[in-house]
């Protein structure tokens, strides 16, 4: 196998030199890359410099479920053998995680190595800005950059309308680019598809939000299983059910996933932040370095509410995402589980201060 014989079947699945030289050693020990395109059941599909062949993973089964193959990743492939194993993973570049519903807490990898992350939303139903919150919250976090497409544009008759709505999602992201799509009359197509040419992207998005229908629409053929919404609740069948990776004709690969009910934080501070940059950058001017926003005084963050600069519901989302992500940690870090309690009694001990003081004040003549 030559490196040109590799890089022009792997390139359109984002091989890169950087991909090639972490490679190096395995190809030394006769191995050749791959790409998975699916896991499915303890074996994988990976595309590789001779095409797409079914691996197993026994070799590559760790004890932590962040570390279990995901679609996205690198991997080092027997060259021959029935069957043929995945013998180690490429350190991942970047990894969009987030937390399951097992009492565990555990983190799920979603997909790795991913550029974009797509935060499908339908318009079908009512805008839910707190959901695009946080999967961009998430998106950061995980490294790649966020993009939210708003689905199902043509059901929005009104220009101004979805002018509006594309202008609120941009209020609730901001730094991140909000495009308006529809696969059914190809409005904005060419706009995501430019987007998502260099690099690998993944789609996110509750059943329902057209991911499948979008997926079809970027890969120009009908690559992904689409069913009709239920008449019952407006929510979509889960057409997707495993996470499978496609070369764009455009340029780029695209990670479809199936349908989320739950999109738990994991370990997503920085994420947080960089989802609620003009918080952050309100609270630089706060009075005190550790200000909670709540109730302590010289609050810049608080101030911006009341002036009417900063929407209170924006406050009050940043404010649920960062109470859950550190609760989410304090539950596997018995340290901070003290750190916190310590923290939550300070706070209450200085909301009662604040109380009694208003209460001073009004008594004095």
């Amino acid at each position: 196998m030559s490196n040109a014989f590799s890089a022009a079947t792997l390139v359109p699945y984002g091989w890169d030199e950087g991909w090639e030289a972490e490679f190096g050693p395995y190809a030394r020990q006769g191995l050749v890359p791959g790409r998975v395109v699916r896991v499915d059941r303890g074996q994988c599909d990976v595309v590789t410099p001779g095409g797409t062949v079914r691996a197993d993973t026994e070799f590559v089964v760790p004890r932590d479920p962040m570390k279990v193959v995901c679609t996205g990743d690198w991997a080092a492939v027997d060259a021959v053998g029935e069957p043929r194993y995945v013998r180690t993973l490429l350190p991942r570049r970047t990894a969009f995680v987030r937390s399951t519903s097992s009492k565990r807490s555990d983190g799920q990898v979603l997909a790795a190595n991913v550029d974009h992350a797509v935060i499908a939303v339908s318009l079908a139903a009512e805008l839910d800005l707190g959901r695009v919150e946080r999967f961009v919250a998430l998106a950061w976090e995980s490294g790649a950059q966020p993009v939210v497409v708003l689905t199902k544009a043509d059901l929005v008759d009104d220009p101004g309308t979805l002018a509006h709505l594309v202008a609120d999602a941009e209020t609730s992201a901001p730094g991140v680019r909000v495009v308006a799509v529809s696969a059914t009359t190809g409005q904005g197509l060419d706009v995501l598809g430019a987007l998502l040419a260099a690099g690998t992207s993944v789609l996110l998005g509750q059943s329902g939000a057209g991911k499948s229908t979008l997926a079809n629409a970027l890969a120009g053929a009908d690559v992904q299983d689409v069913r009709a919404i239920r008449d019952s609740d407006g929510k979509g069948r889960h057409t997707t059910t495993t996470r499978n990776l496609l070369p764009l004709p455009s340029g780029g690969a695209l990670i479809d996933t199936p349908g989320l009910r739950g999109v738990g934080l994991w370990d997503a501070e920085g994420g947080v932040a960089r989802a609620f940059a003009e918080i952050e950058a309100y609270a630089e001017d706060c009075r005190f370095h550790d200000c909670a926003h709540e109730t302590e005084p010289g609050c810049a963050v608080l101030a911006a509410v009341e002036d009417g600069a900063l929407p209170p519901r924006r406050l009050d989302s940043y404010r649920k995402l960062l109470r859950e992500n550190a609760y989410l940690a304090a539950r596997t870090d018995a340290r901070l589980r003290s750190e916190m309690r310590r923290e939550w009694k300070q706070r209450q001990a200085l909301g009662r201060h604040m109380v009694e003081r208003k209460r001073g004040a009004r008594r004095e003549p």
